[in-house]
């Protein structure tokens, strides 16, 4: 049969790894025979039909299934099949049109990481970021405590999510899935009502070590960057904002769909005037607040912060052993730009 299939130019020859069709026309008791047509006979038998043994035991005489080529011709002449393989690439054929049609799917959730969502699609794994899940399912724990972030990711175990693909790739046995794609549509045409400087009135819903989400409109959600919740350096974001409060927020960025809003521009800017009581060369007093790699910020008045920059000490090491942390020593003012609220300082160094 095989050569004269190869030796007929209208008939295309059956290659390994192609997936066919055939009709079950024998049963052994560890095997299944196929009809294949003007290929011949093919065989699911051994470790093939051990792993789709489940699958193929209700099936009839005459039922059609389909199979991949793992071998063109055995021993007895017969086409070695999977049926376990054609499944696999037949899901991942089935994912690959949803994705491209944007369908959504239901994922069951097996297990949960630090990262994210373990799930299970046409017994296929997969994978739902946390960064992927919806505002609502969107784990929003204070500090970011990792160990915080796994207990509330557990709780989706067992449960299904309404989900589209993200990215796949089936050489890589990678399936990546959103949950807050779903929506993304939805949230697009809602977005377009609004625009940077609109100032929208909205409820803090969650609280994390960056920021507060803070929710408004027709379920839009937005984030306050902690850089915008207060003039000041906020310490603890609670003693600013608690969830369930209601506020007024203005908005400051839209991008790739996101929200950014500030709290801090509704508030008087504490810089407006002050070059009315500061000037460049004058000498004041600063509480020393925080340190990083590129200097120390200190704290001129509870809303007005001035940097030392580390060119000032050499090093951070040297710069950590002259000052410390909430301690207070004289600085003088080197420049002061209100429109960039920044206020470059010196420490002043006493004579012995």
């Amino acid at each position: 049969m095989k050569k004269i299939i190869e030796n007929n130019d209208l008939i295309k020859p059956l290659k390994v790894g192609e997936i066919v069709e055939g009709s079950i026309i024998g049963r052994g008791r560890l095997s299944v025979f196929l009809d294949l047509g003007i290929f011949g006979t093919g065989i699911i038998y051994g470790k093939e039909f051990q792993e789709s043994k489940d699958s193929l035991k209700d099936l009839k005489i005459g039922d059609k299934i389909f199979a991949k080529v793992i071998d063109l011709e055995d021993e007895e002449g017969y086409v070695e099949l999977s049926v376990n393989q054609a499944g696999r690439e037949l899901n991942w054929e089935i994912l690959k049109n949803k994705k491209e049609s944007n369908e959504s799917l239901i994922a069951k959730i097996l297990g949960a990481n630090k990262g994210g969502l373990l799930a299970e699609i046409s017994g296929i794994p997969a994978f739902l970021p946390v960064s992927q899940l919806s505002p609502a399912n969107y784990p929003r724990v204070e500090g970011g405590d990792p160990a915080k972030i796994l207990k509330e990711l557990q709780k989706f175990v067992g449960k299904e999510l309404e989900v589209k693909i993200f990215d796949l790739s089936p050489k890589e046995g990678k399936l990546i899935l959103s949950e807050k794609a779903k929506g993304l549509e939805k949230i697009k045409e809602i977005i377009k009502k609004y625009k940077v400087g609109d100032v929208v009135e909205g409820e803090i819903t969650g609280i994390v070590d960056f920021g507060a989400f803070f929710v408004f409109g027709e379920g839009l959600e937005g984030l306050i960057h902690v850089s915008e919740l207060d003039w000041g350096i906020v310490e603890n974001i609670s003693e600013i904002v608690k969830i369930g409060q209601k506020i007024q927020a203005k908005i400051i960025e839209i991008s790739d769909n996101k929200i950014y809003l500030s709290l801090k521009t509704l508030k008087k800017d504490p810089w407006e005037d002050i070059e009315k009581k500061y000037k460049k060369g004058d000498v004041i007093k600063g509480k020393v607040v925080k340190f990083n790699p590129f200097g120390v910020f200190v704290q001129i008045t509870p809303k007005i912060q001035g940097l030392v920059h580390i060119s000032e000490f050499g090093t951070q090491s040297k710069m950590e052993s002259i000052l410390e942390s909430g301690k207070k020593y004289d600085f003088q003012i080197l420049s002061i730009d209100p429109k960039a609220h920044r206020m470059n300082l010196a420490l002043v160094i006493k004579s012995a």
